[in-house]
């Protein structure tokens, strides 16, 4: 059987991994918290306890998954890199009102941890002798918004890196690509916002079509490779 690994499962992360497991892959997950990683175990799938935004522990929990599977050919990262602290605007906030410090949380830490999972998933793959890295973001990635600069900003430099590790990796048997979803996901994590806010539930992305498109993805033939993907709200107008 194929195996992913999929890093983050609490939300969508847990849907991607639901996904994959239908289709009858061999699946594990990384994930910090115990109430998390025992989902993951009710689930049928290995838990792996790391901090993926650790280089030491993501390539460790990697190998670990390697030997437990028997081979590794999808890795997903569908992880939270953001790291913002109680209080601040949501994105960081106007560009006229930030500081290095808020721009780490927002932008660095999801550019940083891009990084690692790119160059540690890579060195992975290249173990297994070749597979797919699927790394999930948001419509910051295509598009900044006001007050979300500082947030944008990760999204796009991790565009990039998904970018240049397509081009670099792929003579070596691994595909790298990206799933946009230029929506609010509909999940456990959006429910206060939706009941809140009053946003009509047809406009919110399923995760379990995310799900679709991270396997659609990952599945490729190297003669009609995907890069991109994106999945949009209903109603959004379509932006290149």
């Amino acid at each position: 059987m194929p195996a992913v690994v999929v890093i983050g499962a609490r939300n969508l992360g847990g849907a991607i991994l639901d996904r994959f497991i239908a289709d009858g892959w061999d699946a594990a997950a990384i994930a910090r918290s115990e109430e998390t990683l025992e989902k993951v175990r009710a689930r049928g799938a290995i838990a792996i306890a790391a901090d993926a935004k650790d280089a030491g522990q993501l390539a460790a929990a990697l190998e670990s998954a390697r030997e437990q599977l028997g081979g590794l050919d999808v890795i997903v990262n569908a992880a939270s890199s953001a790291r913002p602290t109680p209080g601040e605007p949501f994105g960081g906030g106007r560009i006229d009102e930030a500081t290095l410090e808020r721009w780490r949380r927002w932008g660095g830490g999801v550019a940083e941890m891009a990084v690692v999972f790119l160059s540690e998933g890579a060195r992975a793959l290249k173990a297994s002798g070749g597979g797919a890295l699927v790394q999930v973001t948001n419509a910051l990635a295509r598009r900044p918004a006001p007050a979300e600069g500082l947030w944008a900003s990760g999204q796009t430099a991790l565009r990039t890196l998904v970018q240049a590790a397509a081009d670099e990796l792929r003579e070596e048997g691994i595909r790298a690509s990206l799933v946009i979803v230029d929506a609010h996901i509909d999940s456990p994590k959006t429910a206060r916002f939706v009941e809140e806010s009053g946003v009509d539930r047809g406009t919110l992305a399923d995760q379990s079509a995310i799900a679709d498109a991270v396997l659609f993805a990952a599945t490729r033939d190297p003669r009609g490779l995907t890069y991109e993907l994106i999945v949009s709200a209903a109603g959004n107008p379509w932006i290149p």
